[in-house]
């Protein structure tokens, strides 16, 4: 099947399916969610696109979009895709010389707005950024600077097109609109340095669809997908229009704290996540079955058991369970497994698509064995998201899954992924020398993960930058030994230090709640948190989850010492990325007298 461009999109949906809901959101004045349907979702696009043409944006010019999830972000895009314009997304919780830069280095004269944290950011850097023009704003309940002339609020930017007086120009736009187009550039992250702008092409992004739809047939019209992360990720970004291609309904989330309030409310069918989505699930089920006694902790355990052996041992594997095993677990299907998932927020889905970090075995062994379906995959910016993910039977729990259609690999020096194919990107926005580096002489893209293949799996081992070396010459993966200790509900964040140094050790954000309640159980007495971490017994506590956890790992890999932060990791001091990868080189330098503590004599 062929699936139209982008800049055609929703307005075939819309022929196809008139007045059917495509797009929800929830008004937070009301609690209530509000539909839109195809054919207004259609009609938005075309006089967003008028009003594109009106204010004088062109062919091929780059337009920013800095906001939450909200629908006017779909609208920007697919007004710009019929335009033959290109989006650059910036995510919502960018800091003013972020902005600055992606505002600079793309040369952007218009950026569309979300609420007033962004506004705020915006309008502090108009100054500095000297091709922006006019910002213009999705929420009205923004409130602009007095002295601001050069902002609009979007209703009044939509006023511009509603006459639909450029549609001639519109339509000629459209009609030469290729595969070959740059449909978005999005920013990297910039974890080991200056952000990289990623070209990404409408070929691309249909190709996705294609895929997608080709290996699960059973995503349907009759699917709703939450909008959980940001539509700045590649992840959401490329899921959303798969669902659009498919017809799907799209529940977008604004606010991506009240993800467990929302969730409740929409009941998606399907839903992207990254790991700490699930682990978080994980983590709250073990407090759960701990804080239980007697029968009803004993059924739970069975219920986990029964779930591992039905889902895992037999299902996985495309085999049938024994009669008893499957009355069993039908019994606690209608029960336990149904509570927990009611509990979520997903009783009713069963597709959950997961990637952007390494998922820990435990946490997914539990969620396939109480009957969700999370579906592991591998992707990049670079390769328009998904590269390879798993199926729903004969799947290694540690592989990232089989290749997607299309998709090339080989295997670089130390074992580096290498990719080729319709949805790898082409380079990086004005960045020659690095596009050099990024591709083999014969055009292979350089992943910078190391990995191998297995029974047609693909395998993560670790990323080849991230790598530690230590001052006694052995190599240490840090994603590898942070991902096997994560899981513990004592632990919240953590972060491994290792490279030039002698041994490793690790700086630790507790989950304060519990040691708190620790605390309390064992009568400890402390004035504030800073010295409740300090506390032998808290510290003890820690050495011995942590001890048993890294078993598995040869000695010159273990944690020896560690330190327990009384703060958080966080977007805001710079400690994350917007997609919550740990920046180390900011970690060294805001710990650096913790760490410099650990290794003194």
């Amino acid at each position: 099947m062929n699936y139209p461009h982008l800049a055609v999109l929703v307005h075939r949906q819309a022929q196809k399916y008139g007045d059917k809901v495509a797009l929800t959101y929830r008004n937070y004045e009301t609690s209530h969610w509000l539909p839109i349907t195809w054919n207004q979702f259609s009609q938005a696009v075309k006089v967003v696109s008028n009003s594109m043409v009106e204010i004088n944006i062109h062919e091929e010019e780059n337009i920013g979009v800095f906001s939450q999830n909200m629908p006017e972000c779909l609208y920007t895009d697919f007004a710009a895709f019929a335009n033959r314009a290109i989006t650059i997304p910036m995510y919502a919780t960018s800091s003013a010389s972020q902005i600055q830069y992606i505002v600079n280095d793309a040369s952007i004269r218009y950026l569309f707005i979300g609420e007033q944290f962004q506004y705020d950011i915006a309008i502090g850097v108009f100054q500095v950024c000297p091709t922006l023009e006019r910002l213009i704003i999705f929420d009205r309940k923004v409130k602009r600077l007095r002295n601001d002339t050069t902002s609009i609020y979007f209703d009044e930017f939509m006023e511009l097109g509603k006459t639909f007086q450029h549609q001639k120009t519109v339509d000629e736009r459209t009609s030469k609109a290729s595969e070959d187009d740059i449909a978005n550039i999005l920013y990297t992250s910039g974890t080991t340095g200056e952000p990289k702008g990623v070209c990404l092409y409408h070929g691309a992004y249909v190709e996705q669809i294609r895929t997608h739809v080709e290996r699960f047939p059973e995503l349907t019209d009759k699917d709703i997908s939450m909008d959980f992360l940001p539509l700045t990720h590649v992840f959401e970004r490329g899921w959303t229009f798969i669902c659009l291609g498919v017809g799907m309904q799209v529940a977008i989330n604004l606010v991506p704290q009240d993800i467990q309030k929302t969730i409740k409310e929409v009941h998606p069918t399907c839903m992207c996540a990254v790991p700490r989505f699930w682990e978080k699930v994980y983590q709250g089920v073990q407090e759960l079955i701990d804080g239980t006694s007697g029968v009803k902790h004993m059924l739970m355990l069975d219920a986990i058991k029964v779930g591992k052996k039905y889902n895992i041992d037999y299902l996985r594997f495309g085999k049938t369970p024994p009669l008893a095993l499957r009355l069993k677990y039908k019994l606690y299907d209608k029960t336990i497994y149904s509570l927990l998932k009611k509990t979520v927020g997903i009783e009713r889905g069963h597709f959950f698509p997961t990637a952007g970090a390494a998922i820990p075995e435990a946490v997914s062994v539990f969620i396939h064995s109480v009957g969700i379906n999370m579906i592991a995959g591998y992707g990049l910016t670079e390769s328009t998201a998904t590269v390879s993910c798993a199926d729903r039977t004969n799947y290694s729990i540690s592989s990232v899954g089989r290749l997607m259609p299309g998709v090339e690999i080989k295997f670089g020096e130390n074992d580096e992924i290498l990719l080729r194919g319709k949805t790898i990107t082409k380079g990086y926005y004005r960045k020659a020398e690095e596009n050099k580096k990024a591709f083999t002489e014969d055009g292979w893209f350089r992943t910078g993960d190391a990995g191998y293949m297995k029974n047609g799996e693909l395998f993560l081992t670790d990323r080849i930058k991230d790598l530690f070396k230590t001052s006694n010459g052995k190599y240490v993966a840090p994603q590898i030994l942070e991902t096997k200790l994560v899981v513990d509900r004592y632990i919240d964040q953590i972060s491994i230090i290792a490279n030039q140094r002698k041994f490793v050790s690790a700086l630790i954000v507790p989950n304060y709640k519990l040691v708190e309640e620790y605390a309390k159980e064992k009568g400890l007495k402390y004035n504030g948190r800073e010295e409740l971490l300090k506390n032998e017994k808290v510290c003890a506590l820690f050495k011995a989850r942590i001890d048993t956890l890294q078993q598995q790992f040869s000695h010159y890999e273990q944690i020896k010492r560690f330190t327990l932060l009384p703060h958080s990791f966080s977007v805001e001091k710079g400690e994350l990325t917007n997609t919550l990868k740990i920046k180390r080189n900011v970690l060294n330098e805001h710990y650096a007298d913790e760490i410099n503590k650990m290794y003194e004599e």
